[in-house]
């Protein structure tokens, strides 16, 4: 590697560990005002901002807002932006019903259930060693579960359903990555959030104390710093290099549940955390050296 390219993975490094860092503080906000406000109003504000951020990001890129609108697969990007929405409109009910360790340790599994689902979405071969740590993942996602257990609560299953909503919002952005620009579906996802949130979230309107407003603002500029660093990241580095360092994220929302929300770290869900985050890291890897083989066959 050279001198450069080690440079600017040490900065993509960075910048995604300043983005988890960034979004574990912003899921602390977002249980604190979920748990006294409705989550679709919350969810609501945060996309307005969020629209706000990709239409400034792409009124200054080349070709502005009209190279930004326009898609190859408008279809899919407006389900992208739907099945987000709901993503964190779950992710918010479970940090109020769950917690934010144990909401982290089952959406952990997202990056199982992208390797799972390329397959069927996306036509990608996935090999036996793959296939073997998705295995070791959902042992540990029922480590964590324990069905049939009297500690079990159907809860446990609503972030396992929003680790399935992004684990095919992200398939559906890398199939619409073969024809539109990252910008592009920045703006979709961002627009068509803020859209849909409105059209439901202003039924729930609910009044907020000035404390709480500064909160909000808080979480929307958060939201912005996080999506900014991420961008970042991924413009200084390869993603298979800088993707690991995103489950700094579940060990600094951890000590967040911890110390301000007092919540208790059970062993079967360090244990199955543990093999969950284990079998992805592993997942990844397999990832980058397929590509690392591909790109040397190359002539």
């Amino acid at each position: 590697m050279s001198h450069l390219a080690e440079q600017n993975t040490r900065r993509g490094i960075g910048f995604m560990c300043a983005s988890a860092v960034i979004f574990a503080a912003q899921d602390g906000i977002s249980r604190h005002l979920s748990a006294d406000y409705n989550v679709l109003m919350i969810v609501m504000i945060r996309f307005w901002f969020f629209a706000i951020f990709v239409t400034v990001l792409a009124a200054r890129a080349p070709g502005g807002l009209r190279a930004a609108v326009r898609s190859a697969y408008p279809g899919l990007q407006l389900l992208r932006g739907l099945l987000l929405v709901a993503e964190v409109c779950l992710i918010f009910v479970a940090f109020v019903r769950l917690g934010l360790i144990e909401t982290h340790a089952m959406f952990s599994a997202y990056p199982l259930l992208v390797a799972a689902l390329s397959g069927p979405i996306l036509g990608e071969a996935v090999g036996w060693r793959r296939w073997t740590a998705i295995a070791v993942g959902f042992v540990g996602v029922l480590i964590i579960l324990q069905p049939g257990s009297a500690v079990f609560s159907i809860w446990a299953l609503v972030p396992f359903s929003a680790a399935l909503l992004f684990a095919v919002y992200s398939l559906l952005t890398r199939y619409v990555a073969r024809s539109d620009a990252a910008s592009v579906s920045f703006f979709w996802t961002g627009t068509v959030g803020a859209i849909a949130t409105t059209c439901i979230g202003l039924w729930y309107w609910e009044p907020m104390s000035a404390p709480d407003w500064a909160w909000m603002a808080v979480l929307c500029c958060s939201a912005a710093a996080g999506h900014w660093c991420l961008i970042k990241s991924y413009e200084a580095a390869e993603a298979s290099a800088v993707q690991p360092f995103a489950y700094l994220q579940l060990v600094v929302v951890s000590g967040i549940g911890l110390f301000l929300f007092g919540e208790v770290l059970r062993i079967n869900v360090v244990i199955g955390g543990g093999l969950v985050v284990a079998a992805g890291l592993f997942t990844l890897w397999r990832q980058q050296v397929k590509a690392r083989a591909a790109r040397t066959s190359l002539p």
